[in-house]
């Protein structure tokens, strides 16, 4: 995918920036700053599966029944994203149970590869350099500790008022690993020619420059 200009001349019209890995790693952050610094369209892919997840959970359903999810991941609206409730443990096990279906990935691939190709996005997830565009120009994967991002997680639920202990947040997040790196579909994995970035000793601002800098230096900026 080659870029051609843009109204800024920044020649990134048509560009894709997969930006891959684990949860709390920061790289919802990092794409979401750098859709904004390159003139780019964002999508967060993870609030496909989650909002899938929670619509079965509103309906009484088991996220993990086949034929429940992929109906429920082909009745999404945009409105289905922009809920309150998508975030959370109880939403992070139910979007890891959806993401493991492979009924529900083929219903959802094309609606995120259509968002990427009409003008080009930064796009995060955990399959986006390996499955919906391996031939992004530019693939990083974001990483850190499990601990550092259990702590990050655990800030987040208590600024959000949801009370939680460290300990099962780090056993959530560890569980959540687990079944998203041994799927058998779409494992969450750095693709072979990816960037890798490790977020763990770094705030948001030096996360930010890092992964600037590289996708400037991938792109020829």
């Amino acid at each position: 995918m080659n870029p051609t200009p843009d109204a800024g001349g920044r020649g990134l019209a048509g560009v894709v920036i997969a930006v891959d890995g684990p949860a709390a790693a920061g790289k919802g952050t990092l794409a979401r700053r750098l859709a904004a610094e390159l003139g780019l369209p964002y999508l967060d892919t993870g609030l496909l599966y989650r909002a899938t997840g929670r619509r079965l959970l509103d309906a009484g359903a088991d996220p993990r029944d086949t034929l429940a999810a992929e109906a429920a991941a082909r009745s999404l609206s945009p409105a289905d994203l922009e809920r309150p409730d998508l975030r959370g443990p109880e939403a992070d096990r139910a979007a890891s149970a959806v993401a493991a279906i492979p009924a529900v990935r083929a219903a959802l691939l094309d609606w995120q590869r259509g968002f990427g190709r009409t003008h080009g996005a930064v796009l995060d997830g955990r399959d986006i350099g390996t499955v919906v565009f391996p031939d992004a120009p530019v693939k990083l994967f974001v990483t850190a500790s499990d601990e550092e991002r259990a702590r990050r997680r655990w800030l987040e639920l208590r600024g959000r008022g949801v009370t939680a202990e460290l300990p099962a947040v780090l056993a959530d997040l560890r569980a959540r690993d687990a079944q998203d790196a041994g799927r058998a579909v779409a494992p969450l994995k750095p693709a072979a020619d990816a960037l890798l970035l490790d977020t763990t000793a770094l705030d948001a601002e030096a996360a930010f420059r890092a992964a600037r800098a590289l996708v400037a230096e991938r792109l020829g900026l």
